[in-house]
């Protein structure tokens, strides 16, 4: 159980914080630093980029515990600058090191943990993701209660994320063996793994937009943060249950139905109008996007086996590519038709096709 909460704790770090503490951030940035919702694109696709980039490197041959370290340090420092920083480039390099960052620590934590226990204590390991979005993302809320900006919020989180830093620091290097190393390397590419790669890719471009917008759609509804800023909490909260009560299913069957459920919270704010909408999403993204990787990062263990490693970083790189192109989307159709619903229509039909895609697969070879 150390390894599984080490994991947790780790993805709460690389994920919850590295990752997505920009998207309750965006709109504390928007009232006290200028930032624009184009603006917002850019620094998202910044992280994007560098989390592209780092799943392709991430497929290189290293040691787990290594790996897993330096990609917290990254994020503990990069964190903290961001609140050291104030223009639009400076932040732009701090999301893109970030980026790399995590994704170096999601592929790598998920290969050392999942080396190490059974596949239904993985929900405890992946739900650490939606633990760091709800503690992040009720971090802020506190602050704006208070009247913080949003550089003393990232100065927090960046002191947040150096603790649980420091505590899994000393697992991950005990806790490391032989079988949990990373195995890197070419494995036999098939029309399977490429199926995997595509609809991982799908995933990537489908979840981005309400995840990194969510809060910024809410405060454009009601402009009042002890409302608005509970739907990023909310959001993590159900990704963490989400994960724990999905583990130990069939993952073929679990990726379908959350893709599905994704693709109509993706919806929900085109079809709902008012806040209702904005809470739909957040509770139908937030309840299947971690679904989703920890069941795709399973699938990549049965399909390649030992060599799962250069899989989960391809499927990585897929998911980070069509991130890159979620957020850029929505700044160009931002600035020509000034909304999100025309990207939110096509990530939801994008999603409704990887489904299909996955559950034809099912339907010819049961698993």
């Amino acid at each position: 159980m150390t390894v599984a909460l080490a994991g947790l704790a780790a993805l709460a770090v690389a994920m919850g914080i590295g990752r997505f503490a920009f998207t309750p951030l965006l709109p504390m940035m928007q009232d006290d630093a200028g930032v624009s919702l184009a603006q917002g694109g850019y620094l998202a696709s910044a992280n994007y980029l560098g989390y592209f980039i780092g799943a392709l490197w991430a497929a290189r041959p290293v040691r787990s515990a290594p790996a897993i370290r330096c990609a917290l340090l990254a994020i503990v420092v990069s964190t903290l600058a961001m609140g050291l920083v104030h223009s639009i480039v400076g932040w732009a390099a701090l999301r893109f090191v970030a980026g790399v960052a995590s994704a170096w620590a999601l592929v790598h934590v998920a290969s050392w943990s999942l080396a190490q226990f059974p596949a239904a204590r993985a929900g405890v390991v992946f739900s650490g993701v939606g633990w760091g979005i709800a503690l992040a993302g009720g971090l802020c809320l506190a602050l704006m209660q208070v009247g913080a900006n949003s550089a003393q919020a990232w100065i927090a989180l960046g002191l947040v994320s150096f603790i649980m830093s420091a505590l899994v620091w000393p697992i991950v290097g005990r806790q490391e063996t032989h079988k949990a190393r990373v195995v890197t390397g070419g494995f036999p590419w098939s029309v399977e793994a490429a199926r995997l790669v595509f609809c991982y890719g799908a995933f990537g471009f489908g979840y981005i937009i309400p995840a990194t917008f969510v809060p910024a759609m809410a405060k454009s509804i009601i402009d009042d943060p002890a409302v608005f800023g509970w739907a990023w909490p909310l959001f993590g909260a159900t990704a963490a249950f989400s994960t724990i009560l999905a583990a130990g299913r069939d993952n073929r069957r679990a990726w379908v139905i959350a893709a599905l459920a994704m693709a109509a919270g993706v919806a929900a704010p085109i079809l709902i109008a008012g806040f209702a909408g904005v809470l739909a999403a957040a509770l139908l993204v937030g309840g299947s996007f971690m679904v989703i990787t920890m069941a795709g990062m399973q699938e990549a263990r049965a399909v390649a086996g030992p060599r799962a490693s250069a899989l989960m970083a391809a499927m990585t790189a897929a998911f980070a590519a069509g991130q890159i192109a979620g957020p850029l989307v929505v700044s160009y159709l931002a600035a020509i038709r000034g909304g999100v619903a025309t990207a939110l229509a096509i990530a939801s039909v994008l999603l409704v096709t990887s489904a299909m895609a996955l559950g034809s697969r099912e339907k010819s070879c049961p698993t």
